[in-house]
């Protein structure tokens, strides 16, 4: 009898932190004491630990059993710690040989199933980051723990697995039947995503599809005001499609928010598209921007991290969570604090709104079936503040469709050749902002886009004016010319011109916001 000692991991929000289990055989009564200020799910695995472990051939020893999780001052939270507690309590009685520096990360079953976690790979992350490559999970999470690279990562499908890899008798070990089910939490909702929609079936619209081709190429915030039926939301389900495929580092930060968030089964491989999420006009606070008992987990803005969040009737959600979007708009993080502790999640989206004119939605035009007062109009636009407004780049009205537009559908540009172009647009952003440790038009400062990229006081003559007569907000004036960088590197300018930055400014100030 002596000590034994695993490794886990414990998360807060995508930040792991590594945590020493020990495990202590005494001499007086039989007990399992569990310490380290676990949570409720993680107390029970006292008897999660306690049958599986018999089930596997290998009863725990009857005398009292000491575990702690260290530090012993931060909470931990979840069952991920089964394994390393399990496998600690057996290194401690001599039926497996020490572990070493190995970090087990699986939940047990009672019949000693290994059952696969949420959350793994930024686990594994914080693992290989503090040098513990040697990873034991469940055979459902192999695959998305080894998308960490230099990992070396082992899957097992149940307790008799692992304690057979690490020395235990062969002849006592009870393994599970092949042919009982496996109880899957991730697996939700196994459909597989579809095509991605085509441009070319949106009839007409040839501005609005150039205002989506410039947001795409600069990573611009959006904003469609007009009628039903327009096509803002056909619009707006198109512009992933024009995104290029997520490089490395941006694949791992989604795939990563992804196995926390709770949807479909364990990664089987980056994420390599650019995410879309349209949260319902209903969405709380805590569902948009992320919340829940404990430590919040992430919600649609950082989900749709590197990708689109795109908010249809954008009027009728809560002011409160509209106005909660300025933070990460800005930032591109989220810092979520609870009594529970912090969690920071990214959220570098591109933020898509929809809005009718009015309640009715029929004020656009002559607006001469509009039903709405004058100050029905203003109170439903005004629910968009200004502050929100003046974060987004290109602020388009949208017209009604007509028959000439209905006879002239299917001759569209289709997605793939609107794509060649946004991604030649972001090359040349790479190539003249990499120096400046920037990607995209929409993430250049303001004290850059004034002193080495600004384009000149002739070519700025009426974005200076519009500045002057206070019809533009300081702020507004770093984004027009963030657009007008995107309208010239897909016209193939090596500088913006007055027209560029015309182009841009009326993007702006079309939907009638400053």
């Amino acid at each position: 009898m002596g000590l034994g000692r695993t490794y886990g991991v414990g998360l807060t929000g995508l930040e792991g932190r590594m945590v020493e289990v020990e495990a202590d055989i005494g001499q007086s009564l039989p007990a399992f004491i569990l310490l380290g200020l676990p949570d409720a799910s993680l107390n029970e695995s006292r008897d999660r630990v306690k049958s599986a472990a018999k089930n596997s051939g290998l009863p725990l020893s009857r005398r009292k059993i000491t575990v702690n999780l260290m530090p012993a001052d931060v909470h931990k939270r979840g069952s991920g710690f089964d394994l390393a507690i399990v496998m600690a309590a057996l290194c401690a009685a001599g039926d497996v040989r020490p572990t070493g520096r190995t970090v087990f990360l699986a939940e047990l079953g009672l019949d000693g199933r290994l059952r696969p976690l949420h959350g793994v790979l930024p686990a594994v992350m914080a693992a290989v980051a503090a040098g513990f490559p040697d990873i034991a999970v469940a055979a459902a999470n192999a695959a998305e723990a080894a998308l960490v690279p230099s990992s070396r990562v082992h899957g097992f499908s149940s307790l008799a697995a692992v304690a057979e890899a690490f020395g235990a008798d062969p002849e006592n070990l009870v393994f599970p039947p092949e042919d009982a089910p496996v109880s899957d939490p991730a697996a939700q909702d196994g459909a597989e995503a579809g095509p991605e929609p085509d441009l070319a079936d949106i009839a007409g619209q040839s501005e609005a599809r150039f205002a989506l081709e410039v947001a795409a190429a600069g990573a611009h915030h959006l904003l469609m005001t007009g009628p039903p039926g327009a096509g803002k939301t056909m619009l707006a389900e198109r512009l992933p499609g024009l995104l290029p495929d997520l490089a490395d580092t941006a694949a791992m930060e989604v795939t990563a928010i992804h196995s926390l968030g709770w949807r479909g089964r364990p990664c089987s491989g980056l994420v390599r598209r650019p995410p879309f999420e349209s949260p319902h006009h209903t969405a709380t606070a805590a569902a948009v921007i992320g919340g829940g008992s404990g430590i919040p987990r992430p919600g649609a803005a950082s989900r749709a991290h590197r990708g689109v969040l795109f908010l249809d009737e954008a009027p009728e959600y809560e002011p409160r969570v509209l106005d909660a979007l300025r933070q990460p708009l800005e930032s591109g993080t989220l810092v979520l604090h609870r009594a529970a502790g912090t969690a920071v999640y990214p959220a570098r989206f591109q933020l898509v709104l929809a809005a009718n004119p009015c309640p009715c939605g029929l004020a656009s035009g002559k607006g001469t079936e509009c039903t709405c007062s004058a100050q029905q109009r203003r109170r439903y636009f005004s629910r968009l503040s200004g502050p929100l407004l003046d974060r987004v780049d290109l602020q388009l009205a949208i017209r009604r469709v007509s028959l000439l537009d209905f006879t002239e559908a299917g001759k569209a540009e289709p997605t793939a050749a609107v794509a060649r172009r946004v991604h030649q647009a972001r090359s040349s952003q790479r190539e003249r902002l990499l120096p400046l440790g920037c990607e995209t038009n929409a993430e250049v400062s303001g004290q850059v886009l004034r002193g080495p990229l600004h384009p000149g006081s002739r070519s700025t003559a009426a974005l200076d004016r519009a500045l002057d007569r206070q019809t533009l907000t300081a702020r507004g004036y770093d984004r027009v010319l963030r657009v007008a960088w995107t309208v010239a590197d897909l016209s193939g300018h090596v500088c913006p011109d007055a027209d560029d930055i015309g182009q841009a400014l009326a993007f702006r100030q079309q939907a009638g916001a400053a």
